[in-house]
């Protein structure tokens, strides 16, 4: 295989099992790291192509006899501005996706999750509940990375503050099979979010420091704050390190968006905050 190449853990890594290498000896390191222990969950690697183009995360509900359409997403996975540095959970991601056109979609629909859906069925096992794939897109051309039979983060963020039907709602159609006859609504606002991870995140960090301020971030329908890995000590908050924070919000624009989120981490006091200012920077930019 021609490089760069994708060296990806074969287990669960906290979203960190992922190494792009731009040459065999870096891949035959990562390989290495994998093999003796890096990760608890395996020892096993898998070797990937490198899918050069944009990442999107397509979502769908299926009810084990129809499917319906769950949103869609894009995801900033490297720690740095402009896509640099290593990869992480996530540190942030906007809704929807710019880049899915209708005809995009119909083969994304045609070629990945129609035949998937179809042979799950086939095997036995009909699908019920959230399915995610996870894109890269290259002149209109989707190809699937990987499924996921969750929300995901951050992309989760992002969507339920588009959502506007009951979520409870919905996934009881999906348990009663009866989800085409359920309508989904969502906000035609665009939303966004930012995560704010301790310093040093993904590698080696500070884990527990005091965040002081969150109770002057207004938290309404436009914009809220998910915590992810605090704590609360003697009434005060703590991070334990790692991505920490979300400030997400819904505007008619990306970029006012992403402006709210700006400057909701900016009103938190916390020594060890890291977050990027440029998510979304394609589709504003563009």
């Amino acid at each position: 295989m021609n490089t760069p190449i994708v060296i990806k853990a074969d287990g669960l890594a906290s979203g960190k099992g992922v190494f792009i290498c731009n040459n065999k000896n870096e891949a035959l390191q990562k390989c290495k790291e994998i093999n003796q222990g890096k990760f608890k969950s395996s020892k096993k690697f898998v070797i990937e192509e490198f899918l050069l183009g944009q990442e999107v995360s397509y979502f769908i509900l299926s009810d084990g006899k129809n499917y319906k359409f769950f949103g869609s997403a894009q995801d900033h996975k490297r720690i740095g501005e402009g896509d640099t540095g290593p990869n992480t959970g996530g540190m942030g991601a906007y809704s929807p996706s710019n880049i899915i056109t209708k005809k995009v979609e119909e083969k994304i629909k045609q070629q990945i999750i129609e035949p998937t859906l179809k042979g799950l069925k086939k095997l036995g096992c009909p699908f019920v509940g959230i399915l995610y794939a996870g894109l890269i897109i290259k002149d209109n051309q989707p190809k699937l990375i990987e499924y996921n039979i969750r929300l995901g983060d951050p992309e989760c963020q992002v969507l339920m503050m588009r959502l506007k039907t009951d979520l409870l709602k919905i996934i009881l159609a999906c348990k009663k099979k009866q989800i085409n006859k359920t309508t989904v609504n969502w906000s035609n606002k665009k939303a966004i979010t930012i995560v704010a991870s301790s310093k040093g995140y993904p590698n080696k960090q500070s884990k527990i420091s005091e965040i002081k301020n969150t109770k002057k971030i207004l938290l309404n329908n436009n914009q809220y704050l998910f915590h992810s890995s605090t704590f609360k000590k003697n009434n005060k908050i703590f991070s334990s390190g790692g991505r920490v924070l979300n400030a997400t919000a819904l505007n008619k624009n990306l970029k006012s968006a992403r402006d709210t989120c700006i400057n909701m981490l900016k009103k938190i006091n916390w020594k060890d905050k890291y977050f990027r200012k440029d998510i979304g920077w394609r589709a504003i930019d563009s």
